[in-house]
């Protein structure tokens, strides 16, 4: 017994210097590395009734088969017609624009024609005010000369009269001088009312000239109105037209949206909708689609205190469910049914779980006496990992999980952590 033992004892001793692998593990289903080769939703962009189904569930379709086929259920797209009454809208719509164009163009040469029209009036009464000036100054002259005269009659009768009672002249010339200052008299009365008549006809032509001015404005503040009127009716068709073409143009997109075709190439693997006859909303999921060739890779759960230590591009051990293995966890060699990959993603937030993700992707080349990952695997499938770290003795591996501690790294990891 005591040899026994002692033997006992020293391959005890042995097996506790023995090199163990130290790993991670993690717990997860298999995904797809890329977006576009995970499981999609095909939706249906307009809302519709249900009229023909063209694929079954399990069934391959290639990019742009058709999947189903809906019929329009949107009231004010029911008349077959509508792009051609669109038309002739858009028709209408444009002859308005050529209308406005030709009432501008009208309304241009109405605003060209009145201010030559203007220029020439203007010219015109101008003239006649000038005109009337000169009169005004000519009777202004005459009135002064014969306003001058009349005061020389008006002496030279009163020096008559005083020869008359002198005795110098005689009755006759008196009466006679008497007689020219009752014309002289007569002509600065004449004189006056003619500078009166003058002076009112040059009031008269200034205010011809104002009015010649108030009716031109007049009649260019109407000509612009109108000129304003036409731009903004065209612009309000411009508007009508391009609203008219968007129209037209999400007419004829919708009506290549009756067909739901495969966004890409996979397999139908379920539709959430039945029958014939059943309405849809927009936007609304009708299948499932599980793209053809996803790029496979494993999804995998682990401790956060675990993370700092896994570096990227680390060496793993799958077991996926369905395929017998028999693993070792300190020699990874030795393990029976696993598959070799290597740390592709780690995520740098955690998960609703607490645990980080890690993506893992088959290792390239496949290592000797290895085989490459199964065909058969299929998206959601679980799968068991252990993520392979340094090498230590077995002794310090025990003591390490009877004190709870990290596995232990023989150089920091580098900044590509996480990539």
């Amino acid at each position: 017994m005591g040899r026994v033992l002692m033997i006992a004892a020293i391959i005890f001793t042995i097996i506790l210097f023995l090199p163990w692998r130290q790993t991670i593990p993690g717990r997860g289903t298999v995904t797809a590395l890329r977006p576009q080769d995970r499981p999609q939703m095909v939706q249906n962009q307009i809302g519709g009734r249900i009229e023909h189904w063209a694929v079954q569930e399990g069934e391959e379709v290639k990019k742009g088969d058709t999947i189903l086929v809906i019929s329009e259920t949107t009231p004010s797209y029911f008349d077959p017609e509508l792009p051609l009454r669109l038309d002739e809208q858009l028709d209408a719509k444009r002859n308005s624009e050529v209308a406005a164009d030709q009432k501008m163009s009208a309304t241009k040469a109405q605003i060209q024609a009145l201010t030559s029209g203007l220029r020439y009036q203007l010219e015109s009464a101008q003239n006649k005010v000038t005109q009337a000036h000169n009169v005004v100054a000519i009777d202004s002259a005459d009135l002064i000369a014969v306003e001058s005269f009349f005061e020389t009659t008006k002496v030279r009768l009163k020096r008559y009269e005083q020869g008359y009672q002198q005795g110098l002249f005689s009755l006759t010339d008196i009466e006679t001088r008497r007689l020219n200052l009752q014309n002289s008299q007569a002509k600065v009365v004449s004189a006056q009312n003619k500078l009166t008549n003058s002076r009112q006809n040059l009031i008269n032509a200034t205010i011809d000239l104002d009015n010649i001015k108030a009716k031109y404005h007049e009649s260019l503040a109407k000509a612009e109105s109108d000129l304003s009127s036409a731009r903004s009716s065209k612009a309000s068709v411009q508007g009508d037209i391009a609203k008219l073409r968007n129209e037209i143009a999400n007419v004829d997109a919708r009506r290549g949206l009756y067909v739901v075709r495969a966004p890409q190439s996979g397999y139908v693997v379920r539709t959430l909708k039945a029958g014939i006859g059943e309405n849809i909303k927009e936007g609304e999921s009708i299948a499932t689609l599980q793209p053809k060739t996803p790029l496979m890779a494993a999804e995998l759960y682990v401790d956060a205190i675990d993370v700092p230590l896994i570096l990227h591009e680390s060496d793993t051990r799958l077991q996926f469910e369905g395929w017998p293995s028999v693993q070792f966890s300190g020699w990874p060699t030795v393990a029976v049914g696993t598959f070799a990959g290597r740390v592709t993603i780690i995520d740098k937030v955690n998960s609703p779980n607490g645990k980080y993700r890690i993506l893992i992707r088959p290792t390239a080349p496949v290592p000797e006496n290895d085989e490459p990952w199964p065909e058969q695997l299929r998206l959601g499938s679980g799968v068991f990992g252990r993520v392979v770290l340094e090498a230590v003795p077995l002794w310090y591996e025990i003591w390490r999980q009877l004190n709870g501690f990290p596995p232990s790294l023989e150089k920091e990891p580098k900044e590509e952590i996480g990539k």
